[in-house]
């Protein structure tokens, strides 16, 4: 997999994981990544502009690490906490509200997040570069039925908060204890199974002519009022 940017590159070379090959571009000259790349023992090769165009569509900033592919975390290992807050995701589709979702969730302290892995986008490039850092200090868990996740979860003491229209408010609802918030996806909201095996529906007032909100600023308003309602 490839992954780019000065930021990414920097975070991913300063937290020591594991890089197959950097490629710089012909006339790369930020001193502070080239410092960080000459105390690590991995290959360099020098590509012009059309050459990095190539690997990637992004705009790479004249840098393109290429790493091993996302590794998922283990579902398990998201509930070793007393009394995890869990974000979970119906479905996303934008890689950009997904990296925006990790980005919130690593700086609220959220335990960890749960994605299928059909119909959804999963870890990529572009989520690397928009979480900005933030993914390789999250936990994230991919399963394969949203449904049969959530009835564990209940089993295992959570209680389970949809966001979607026609709930009751999101700040009068009880976010303590085990807690599992779920994020529907962008354009149909919660799936009907999932919208069923919730426990609460948290909906954000609409005061204004919108009737809706970008699927990781819901998810920001929501994830920031449990943490402030669980202290």
């Amino acid at each position: 997999m490839y992954i780019y940017g000065k930021n990414v590159a920097l975070e991913t070379i300063e937290t020591k994981k594991k890089i197959n090959r950097i490629f710089l571009s012909q006339n790369f000259k930020d001193q502070e990544v080239l410092q960080a790349i000459r105390k690590i023992p991995v290959e360099v090769k020098y590509l012009d502009k059309k050459g990095m165009d190539r690997l990637v569509k992004g705009n790479h900033q004249g840098i393109i690490l290429s790493v091993p592919d996302f590794q998922y975390d283990n579902l398990d290992d998201l509930l070793v906490e007393e009394n995890p807050l869990l974000v979970i995701l119906d479905h996303i589709e934008d890689p950009h509200n997904l990296g925006a979702i990790i980005r919130t969730c690593e700086a609220a302290g959220v335990d960890g997040i749960i994605l299928p892995k059909d119909r959804s986008v999963s870890v990529n490039p572009t989520v690397i570069k928009v979480s900005t850092g933030a993914i390789d200090y999250m936990k994230i868990a991919q399963v394969t039925n949203l449904n049969q996740t959530i009835r564990y979860l209940k089993k295992e003491g959570f209680w389970i908060v949809g966001t979607d229209m026609n709930g009751q408010d999101y700040s009068e609802i009880d976010y303590s204890g085990k807690c599992a918030i779920v994020i529907g996806n962008e354009g149909e909201g919660l799936a009907r199974m999932v919208r069923e095996n919730c426990d609460f529906i948290a909906s954000i007032p609409m005061k204004g002519k919108t009737n809706s909100l970008n699927a990781s600023v819901a998810a920001g308003i929501v994830i920031y009022e449990a943490i402030k309602l669980r202290k």
